[in-house]
């Protein structure tokens, strides 16, 4: 039985399984439970803990989702590297859908999501100029070139609020600002895996134009579960290739995030 894992994958919508043989373990956090129990197990030789963001049941909102819990929960079980594959809407016109991108920059329009564990017992900046780890861009970029899959290396990703998605005047000023794409639960997934000096990867599948972009139309949530589900099988093999191109040691700036601050408190695992 296998009850700790070095990698985490957080799967998005429509993404609600990944390990065919796996240990599921329910676990309880300072901030209450995760979406869901976490399936432990592994893929080849590295030791891997999923965790579906919305729920298997997709009961969880965007802007309901126990973000502060997942990680938590997930460091507490030994991972230090976290995938994050994710739906979203492109707000380029280049960028069409069935393409991946790997961003590298983030920017947040959510409102009233609480975005640190550093909110008493003391003050902690934690630095978050590049919000993503380099080390686990490259093996996604580099594993998703080697499977022939069309993928930008780099982009912005700007994170809405939701559970609506944008009018088309926010769309063309989301694109007009050269964003790359629109989703809804990126943040604050990226800044509390920072703060828990977890390496984090969006690996962003695009289902649709957004709505003020160019040939884009207005989109369902029913019409993105439906695309990304002709896409699943796909992102799990890539997911698998992407673990097992991960570095054994992280050698990337992610685990010393914290390094010279006064922590309230102690990180799990």
């Amino acid at each position: 039985m296998v009850t700790r894992a070095d990698i985490g994958v957080i799967g998005g919508s429509g993404f609600y399984s990944l390990l065919d043989d796996a240990t599921e373990i329910e676990i309880t956090t300072p901030y209450g439970p995760p979406s869901d129990v976490v399936t432990v197990g592994h893929i080849g030789s590295r030791s891997v803990a999923f965790l579906p963001r919305h729920g298997r049941d997709h009961r969880f909102p965007p802007h309901l989702i126990p973000y502060r819990a997942n990680l938590w929960a997930l460091r507490s079980l030994g991972v230090r590297q976290v995938l994050a594959p994710s739906a979203v809407g492109s707000l380029r016109p280049e960028i069409g859908p069935g393409a991946l991108v790997v961003p590298d920059q983030l920017i947040d329009r959510t409102a009233g999501r609480v975005q640190t564990y550093y909110d008493e017992g003391g003050v902690v900046h934690v630095a978050f100029a590049d919000p993503y780890c380099p080390s686990g861009r490259a093996a996604a970029v580099s594993s998703a070139r080697s499977s022939e899959w069309e993928v930008s290396d780099g982009g912005t990703l700007v994170v809405i609020q939701g559970p609506r998605f944008s009018t088309r005047a926010e769309s063309r000023w989301f694109s007009g600002n050269g964003w790359s794409i629109v989703g809804m639960t990126g943040f604050p997934e990226a800044i509390l895996a920072r703060e828990l000096t977890l390496c984090y990867t969006s690996i962003s599948l695009v289902t649709d134009h957004d709505a003020g972009v160019e040939a884009g139309e207005g989109v369902t949530h029913e019409e993105v579960l439906a695309f990304f589900a002709t896409n699943v099988t796909r992102m799990r093999s890539l997911i698998t290739d992407v673990v097992a191109a991960l570095p054994e040691d992280r050698t990337c700036p992610c685990p010393t995030a914290l390094d010279g601050l006064k922590l309230p408190f102690d990180l799990p695992g």
